[in-house]
């Protein structure tokens, strides 16, 4: 599923291809997606100009003085950037054409969705709850440390728990918890403000590093200029269960968490 890293990295790679420019229609092949695309989306785009493409969390938003366009993709959506005319292939679902260009989204699997708003889109359902953007001032290490007490589930559950802050999906929790030296399994509340602290300062910097390098190298996942990103190669623990501790080199040990891969060192972290 695309995180983070690779939501901001599509949002950053179409933006500058839509931001200001009008709607001339939108083609809707597919609407039967995770949830079905709103029927009048064509008649409340046409002739609107996209006024910014922002994100919450994992979710695109395209603001247009009306309302948003709500995008999620998924576990394997992509948006991408085509010449007006380019030919829709497989799973190709919604169009949204521009003067000079058209942003399609392809999604094989249809798990993602494409919804709209027309209030204010911070309060619609699927973004109301959600915990602060983990690369602002409001995720801090007073913040996690306050949270966390008396919360008895394993710390990488923790943070990964949208409704605590959002986009720290399961790849960037198993790196930044290397990095801060804190197993993954330990109860949220054992942990001291010291160690919240140094995790906050970990999930931020593996997040922008991420963001930097075009997000992670997954199969389903491109960037919205049709590139794949490239910080698979900068992974630490996550894919290498079994494999030497790059620190210590023992072997690092790999677990199911909820049902997601969690691989720790049993040496480095505690």
């Amino acid at each position: 599923m695309p995180e983070l890293p690779e939501v901001e990295t599509t949002r950053r790679g179409i933006e500058p291809h839509i931001t200001g420019k009008r709607v001339r229609s939108v083609t809707v092949r597919q609407p039967q997606l995770r949830w079905l695309v709103p029927a009048n989306l064509p008649e409340l785009l046409a002739g609107k100009a996209v006024r910014a493409v922002d994100r919450r969390g994992k979710y695109l938003l395209l603001k247009f003085s009306s309302g948003t366009v709500l995008i999620h993709l998924g576990m394997s959506g992509s948006l991408r950037i085509v010449p007006v005319g380019t030919e829709p292939q497989l799973h190709d679902h919604v169009d949204f054409v521009f003067a000079g260009n058209i942003l399609r989204y392809h999604d094989p699997r249809r798990f993602g969705s494409i919804l709209w708003q027309s209030g204010e889109v911070l309060k619609h359902k699927l973004l109301a709850n959600l915990g602060p953007e983990p690369l602002t001032e409001a995720f801090s290490g007073e913040l996690l440390f306050k949270l966390s007490r008396k919360r008895s589930i394993p710390v990488k559950t923790f943070v990964m728990d949208s409704h605590m802050v959002v986009g720290v999906g399961n790849i960037y929790a198993n790196e930044a918890l290397f990095m801060a030296g804190i197993k993954p399994i330990r109860k949220a509340a054992s942990l001291t403000r010291k160690q919240c602290e140094e995790l906050v300062g970990r999930i931020k910097f593996v997040l922008a590093r991420s963001i930097e390098q075009g997000g992670t190298t997954l199969k389903d996942f491109v960037g919205g200029d049709g590139k794949p990103g490239y910080f698979k190669q900068q992974l630490t623990v996550y894919g290498r269960g079994g494999e030497p501790c790059v620190t210590c080199h023992k072997p690092l040990k790999e677990i199911k968490l909820g049902q997601r891969a969690t691989v720790y060192c049993t040496r480095c972290q505690s």
